[in-house]
Order: C-alpha cells, then structure tokens, then sequence
C-alpha cells in the first residue's frame, strides 16, 4: 500500500457477524476484519441481540481490518447494517434499556392482529408502502414501549430513543438521534413520499414522535467516528445504508429494470422503479437511497431461503453443501417444500402460512427430498423477480450475491426458471462494496463517471433450460396448501 492513499471504510454489521473492508480508489478490496454476533430465542418465535456486543464487535472488527494499515488514510466511513431490528435506549446516559428485537422477530403477530383491519392495512400500505407485518419495526417499537414505558411518560419527555442498527450506532458518536432515510423506510412509521414520520402511523402503533431519530439522507449529514481505535478520531462518515440497499448500489443498478437477489438466511430481491405508484401488489415499496432526493425501489422479502436449506439439512443428518449437491443431482417426482417457518412474506405476505412437505409417498428419496429444499430457494425468489417484471417491465438480467450464491448449480437453475440472465458478483462482500461507493463518492474520491467505470467483476449465468425446477403448478398449489384459510379465498 502507498502510504496515505485514499481508503474508504466500509462497515457491514449484520445479522450474524460484523464485517469490515478497506477499499482503495480503484475500487479493489485491500484488507478485510470480521467479528461473529451472537442471537438467543428467549421464546418461541423471538429473536434478540445484544446492542452493547453489536458496538463491541464493529469495534473488534475495525481493529482486525486496519491492522498492518495506516489509519490517516482512511478519507470516508460507510456504514451498511441490518434493518428493522429496533433497541430502546436512554437519551442521557446512551445505555440500552431493552435488547435489540431482531428483524427475523414474531412476537409483535398478535399487536398486528389486533390492529387488522380493511381500512388500517390500507392506511399502512398507503402511507408506508408496507404491508401490516411483524417483520417491520412498528410492531416492535409498540411492544418495547408497552413493556419499558407502558405510560409513554418517558418517551414523551424525550428521555427514552427508540432506534434501528443504524441509529444505534450513530448515537455512540454523539447525542444526535439520526436515522438513514433507507432504513426509516423500514421501520412502518415513515411516510415513505414525504421521507418524514406520519402523524397517523404513529398514532395508529403508539409511538410519541420525539422518541424517534432524526431522518437524514443517506450521505448525512453524519457525526464523525470516535471510540473505534486505531481509527483517527474525527474521520468523517459518508454514507449509510440498508445493508440490502447498499448491496443494490454495490451491483451498480441504478437503473428501473435492473433487479439483485440477496441469498441469505432469508433473501431481499429490489429493483429501482420509475414512480413509487408502479408497484405490483405484494411488494414493498421502500427507499434504496437518498442524496438530493429519494431513489424508489420495489422489495420482496422472503423469510427463509438459507435457513430453510440449513433446517433440511439437519433432518437429513448432512451438511449444507452435501445436500445441495444432492439436490443439485436429482429429481423432485414432485416432491415440494413451501418453508412457511414464520409465515411467508413476499409476494404473499401470510403471516399464518405454515411449513409444508408435500406429495409424498412410500417410494420419496432422501434425494428427492434435499431437491425440494433446493428449489424452494429457487420458486421463492422466482416469485418475487415475477412481480417485479410486473411492476417495473422486462428484466433481462439479475444481479445475485449472498453465500448461496457460491454454488453454480443453483444458479444456473435459477437462470433457467427465470428464463434470464443472472450476473453473480466476484466480490461476495456485495453491501460494504455499496456503501463503500456512496462514502467514497459523497467524499469527493470519485465523480459519478468514474463511479460508473470501477469494476465489477461477475460471472454469468445464461438461461439454458438445463436444470428446470419442478413444473410451477406443484409449487403453486403447495403454496396454496399451506397458505391461511384468507389468503386462499383472495387467490380463489
């Protein structure tokens, strides 16, 4: 390395680990840092984090990243962190009260249900552009206040801050109580045209305003870093992203049209629109990014992709790998899986939905069985890429990262559902790449031509028809299988 060339910072904080990348001007990665964070299940059906081991391991992961590198000639930081997962803290002395309640967690069902009706899932999907979910955050603000400030006398005093992963760590730099414009789109509380809080949502979930951050674009402005040694105190942050937005930008899809999936223990497929009016229903519109104005795209979220993978393998007695490989090689004989674990989520939005293993008989395979698992992945991504086509118009071409991604296999039998190609990133580190871009670009490093020009190294995968899934009408009626007695009267 050239002592004090410009770096940028980037810094992912996940689900399950912390990941951090130094990126030069070129573009390429240099040295990377990971630490692991820990979730416990206190309940069935909850998820919870630790917000002080969150903090603790983006500190641990700087450290290993910036080791053997000069730290003055880091320029930008960049932030990219899971989204919905909310904590509640104390406004004076910056110390969590609650845990963090992650994105993956149900317990907010039954506020859902005893909110449902006609007239509050529209006033939800309108104002938000959200389905009425307890993926996203408002349920789980309604519930730490009921349970931490169930007067709301704190919170309306300004002495309590309800926050996101993002708004988490910002405060460790300063008292500003700020949240990225993305990650409030995901919250269920923005009104996601105006980019600003909606009086009736916070109504509607119980939320007093002043509890809640401040919405800022996602290039700031931002507190500069502290407390992240052998980081320089006082480097400036640039950019601060959704992890699944900053992984969009990070594939360079700037354009309507052009769509990513991000396999993970779920998946996120998003693509740019035109309009925030051009949605197709079942998908969430929601803000990519914010510089001078909102950039719209339209998401569907699918609650188990890899985990459903994991959960097939554990039956099995096998590992992950053996069993894709496995399904990779054989037939289904119509063997499908929906995993409804909890729920499904786009494009039909079924809370109640349940896991199914259907078509069974005396003479079903372990083969056959790890090549439902397979395609499961493959028709729930294929279903939300579907309603995206509706939506935005042709998509030629999608965008793919996330660790199953790493499989050929799967992904030519995804290109051959989709009847399209795919383009898998070189770089797995898809969401540090992106907001390492937006730092970098906010930072002066690059203009947007020569944003444009960095490279982006892909392999392709070109629809060839050689791998088909199962015939889709023994997905789709698996699906309606295990679809809520509801959902199956809208679909009949």
């Amino acid at each position: 390395m050239i002592m004090g060339a410009p770096l940028i910072l980037a810094i992912d904080q996940g689900t399950s680990a912390t990941k951090c990348a130094l990126i030069d001007a070129g573009g390429r990665f240099i040295s990377r840092g990971t630490a692991p964070v820990g979730e416990t299940h206190p309940q069935p059906g909850w998820v919870e984090q630790d917000a002080d081991a969150i903090w603790q391991s983006v500190q641990t992961a700087v450290a290993a990243c910036l080791a053997g590198h000069e730290p003055s000639a880091v320029i930008a930081v960049g932030f990219a962190t899971q989204r919905e997962s909310l904590l509640l803290w104390d406004r004076a002395t910056g110390r969590p009260i609650s845990p963090v309640i992650s994105w993956q967690d149900q317990r907010g069902a039954a506020i859902c249900d005893a909110l449902r009706s006609d007239d509050t899932e529209h006033l939800v999907r309108t104002r938000s552009g959200l389905p009425l979910d307890p993926m996203f955050s408002a349920v789980k603000a309604r519930w730490l206040l009921d349970h931490y400030d169930p007067d709301r006398v704190r919170s309306r005093d300004g002495m309590l801050c309800l926050g996101t992963i993002d708004s988490w760590l910002l405060s460790r730099f300063s008292g500003d109580h700020l949240i990225e414009a993305g990650n409030a789109s995901r919250t269920q509380l923005l009104d996601v045209r105006a980019v600003d809080w909606d009086d009736d949502l916070l109504s509607l979930f119980g939320i007093p305003r002043i509890c809640l951050p401040r919405v800022v674009a996602s290039t700031g402005p931002f507190p500069s870093v502290g407390g992240l040694p052998p980081l320089s105190d006082g480097t400036p942050i640039h950019a601060v992203m959704g992890d699944s937005h900053a992984a969009l930008f990070g594939h360079g899809a700037f354009s309507p049209g052009q769509v990513k999936a991000t396999y993970g223990t779920g998946s996120s497929v998003m693509g740019l629109i035109a309009e925030p009016d051009d949605l197709q229903a079942g998908l969430c519109l929601t803000i990519g990014w914010m510089t001078d104005r909102p950039a719209y795209a339209a998401e569907g979220n699918i609650r188990s992709a890899g985990s459903a993978l994991r959960w097939m393998a554990g039956i099995l007695g096998i590992d992950v790998p053996v069993l894709v490989s496995m399904g990779l090689a054989a037939r289904s004989d119509g063997v499908v899986l929906v995993p409804g674990f909890g729920g499904l989520g786009a494009p039909w939005w079924d809370r109640d939905a349940v896991g199914l293993l259907t078509n069974l008989t005396l003479g079903t395979t372990r083969e056959a069985i790890a090549r439902a698992a397979v395609e499961s992945v493959v028709q729930q991504v294929a279903d939300v890429v579907e309603a995206i086509r509706h939506s935005v118009g042709t998509v030629t071409e999608l965008f793919v990262d996330g660790g199953p991604t790493r499989t050929d296999g799967l992904m030519q039998m995804q290109a051959d559902r989709l009847g399209c190609t795919l383009l898998r990133a070189v770089e797995p580190e898809l969401s540090a790449l992106g907001v390492a871009h937006l730092a970098g670009l906010s930072a002066g490093l690059w203009d947007r031509a020569a944003l444009d020009a960095l490279p982006r190294p892909r392999d392709r995968f070109s629809a060839v028809a050689t791998n088909l899934p199962s015939d889709s009408r023994h997905w789709r009626d698996a699906i309606a299988r295990a679809s809520s007695r509801r959902i199956r009267e809208n679909a009949q």
